[in-house]
């Protein structure tokens, strides 16, 4: 079935300037050019937070469920454990957990998404809660969490060191750290290569960067008794053809809506052809639907 083509065309942009962030599934920032300066740490969490809050997450997140189940279900959480979903979007990780019979907890740096998570947890009477958070600083006490995931999300977050440390600390000893972290090489960092061209980084270290395996390994070295590090695939898979994921990304995704609003005409344009063609070489699908894989890199890590 294929996306109802009014719904590609009725939203508009809103003025803003891109950004990255700590959820979902990538940014328009992502650049591996290296910054000439940091950026001031509070604007640049207002303007992440505003970014998240653009489009609908909870939208585009429903078509990325089958991978999201085959990375949880990788990861064996026995029934009841304590699990806490790190950059959760609209809790589509920390449902199926939750779905499993885990005890989940949420946190994600846009209301909006929490607010989304918390209703689709009500709806199905599920055991999970969800709360604003911000991955660089997380409310919760040391060692309280058996499990702590985070899918395509804290990656995101502008000071990874601090990331590294704060999910380390909330984990039991023993417990484990999960992580999907899109790679540059993979299909997601090549889009973020196409739109870099566009928009200047914004001084933050790139996000790919979690996507390497030596500096997960340094970021987690001080805690990690043990550490598996895995390159596999996401599936995007659209009942629409490429230029209409390009339009579907525009409009529900934060990162991209805002990368496009920030360009004038005759630029989003020139972005939106590149970013079409890319969908279209990577494409398995045919002329009416779109089927691509992603590279990502599977981190899991035990407590010390």
């Amino acid at each position: 079935m294929r996306e109802p083509q009014e719904n590609l065309t009725t939203l508009s942009a809103a003025p803003a300037t891109a950004s990255s962030s700590t959820t979902a599934a990538g940014t328009a920032s992502a650049a591996t050019i290296a910054p000439a300066a940091a950026p001031d740490i509070r604007q640049l969490k207002t303007g992440l937070r505003s970014m998240w809050m653009t489009g609908n997450y909870d939208r585009f997140s429903r078509f990325m469920d089958r991978s999201a189940r085959e990375f949880y279900e990788r990861l064996d959480v026995a029934p009841g454990s304590r699990l806490l979903d790190v950059a959760c979007g609209s809790g589509q990780l920390a449902l199926i957990a939750a779905r499993e019979g885990a005890d989940v907890t949420g946190v994600d740096i846009a209301a909006n998404l929490v607010a989304n998570a918390t209703a689709r947890a009500r709806a199905e009477n599920l055991s999970a809660r969800f709360e604003e958070g911000d991955a660089e600083s997380l409310r919760f006490e040391d060692g309280s969490f058996d499990v702590v995931t985070s899918l395509i999300g804290a990656m995101f977050a502008p000071r990874p060191d601090r990331v590294a440390r704060e999910l380390l600390r909330v984990t039991a000893p023993g417990g484990t750290i999960a992580m999907a972290n899109w790679t540059a090489e993979g299909f997601v960092g090549r889009m973020f290569k196409t739109i870099s061209g566009f928009i200047a980084p914004n001084g933050m270290p790139s996000p790919l960067l979690w996507g390497n395996e030596e500096r997960v390994r340094e970021r987690f070295a001080a805690g990690a008794s043990s550490m598996k590090l895995t390159r596999r695939m996401y599936l995007f898979d659209y009942p629409f053809p490429p230029e209409d994921v390009v339009e579907f990304f525009r409009l529900y995704y934060g990162p991209t809506h805002k990368a496009f609003a920030s360009l004038d005409e005759a630029a989003a344009g020139r972005l939106r052809g590149e970013l079409v063609e890319l969908w279209s070489k990577a494409n398995r699908g045919n002329q009416e639907i779109t089927i691509v894989e992603a590279e990502y890199l599977e981190v899991v890590a035990e407590r010390a």
